[in-house]
């Protein structure tokens, strides 16, 4: 989920749209049986962790840490699903709530029950009774805008779904594909949620007409076609609203050079989806001990709290700090829209297949 390491390189949501091998890679480090020095970490492209953080996990554990990218969310829970048999690692993290029960249908983890989840708000633990995932962290996928475009146009930036459609914003919104994009799914989701499951084709009917731009992923989105963004600008991007996230502003704070003093992108606050990641290990991991341990470390105090600078998302625990350049630069939504996982596991595949009948035309 985050901006700084997510790269939402086209990504599958549905598992027929995809060709991988069904074997495991032979380069896993996991080892036989299940007395493995080594765990290995399955992830998409934005894990990211300190040094030191991670170094102190493999001290006080005796594991060594092994970490396996393998694209975007999407693209990695797929994949996991295809090597389930003979997997790639032990410990998977990232799969969110709009993926969350394709993963549990189709058996990719196995039943635990982290140390430290009391910790953890009932809210986010949507696998409360088997235990098969564990929480890690949230966040919103927002449309996000660039203050100077709407201050030299004199325009008042869109604070809601509704807005979007408005002839004032005409030609300024770029999204990503939902079939290969998890925010352009979750940004799905969020219209669903909004217009409810009948109307929110026809959202999207205003929307197309009122010149919506759709790219394959993130990266392109935000890095190259936003005009607010570092990325953006260099590369001369011409659309200064976007589909990112309420972390997004934060991180073009923290990542310049010098600072700004204000974020030079803001958030449309009524456009926003809640997102939640988790980890579990996987059915068939070699080195089930150490994975364990892993997901105990994911929920723990050090890494909740080394985590939102690193991957740009809040953390679950009860208590754990939050940085004071997410209070001043992109606090979470305040009333995001949310979808209970049982209504996506219904309908995501059908509403992702009309959406790119009717959009991708």
């Amino acid at each position: 989920m985050s901006i700084t390491g997510k790269r939402f390189a086209a990504a599958v949501v549905g598992l027929g749209m995809v060709t991988l091998s069904a074997c495991g890679s032979s380069g896993s480090a996991s080892g036989s049986g299940g007395d493995s020095r080594t765990v290995t970490l399955v992830s998409h492209d934005s894990w990211a962790a300190s040094k030191s953080v991670v170094s102190a996990f493999e001290r006080e554990s005796g594991y060594k840490v092994k970490v396996l990218k393998d694209g975007d969310a999407g693209q990695a829970v797929n994949k996991a699903i295809l090597t389930k048999d003979n997997p790639q690692g032990d410990v998977f993290f990232g799969v969110d709530n709009t993926l969350l029960s394709r993963a549990l249908d189709n058996g990719l983890f196995q039943p635990y029950e982290a140390k430290g989840l009391d910790q953890v708000e009932a809210g986010f633990q949507l696998d409360k009774d088997k235990h098969r995932v564990t929480p890690i962290d949230y966040g919103d996928i927002c449309v996000n805008y660039d203050k100077k475009y709407f201050a030299d146009h004199k325009l008042t930036p869109p604070a809601s779904f509704d807005d979007l459609t408005k002839p004032a914003y005409k030609n300024l919104l770029v999204t990503e594909n939902a079939s290969t994009s998890s925010p352009g799914l979750g940004f799905l989701l969020g219209t669903a949620a909004e217009y409810g499951a009948t109307g929110w084709p026809d959202y999207w009917k205003k929307l197309e007409a009122n010149g919506v731009k759709v790219v394959d992923g993130w990266e392109q989105a935000y890095d190259q076609e936003f005009s607010g963004s570092a990325g953006g600008r260099k590369a001369g991007g011409d659309r200064p609203l976007v589909v990112s996230y309420a972390s997004s502003p934060p991180a073009e704070v923290v990542y310049a050079q010098p600072r700004p003093k204000t974020a030079p992108t803001g958030v449309a606050t009524g456009t926003c989806f809640r997102q939640i990641e988790f980890a579990g290990v996987l059915s068939n991991a070699r080195n089930t001990k150490g994975a364990k341990a892993f997901v105990d470390f994911l929920i723990g105090r050090t890494f909740q709290e080394d985590m939102p600078l690193n991957m740009f998302v809040y953390p679950v625990v009860q208590g754990a700090k939050v940085p004071a350049e997410f209070t001043e630069y992109g606090p979470a939504a305040t009333d995001p829209e949310t979808m209970a996982p049982d209504l996506i596991a219904a309908n995501r595949d059908q509403w992702v297949k009309s959406w790119t009948s009717l959009v991708l035309k």
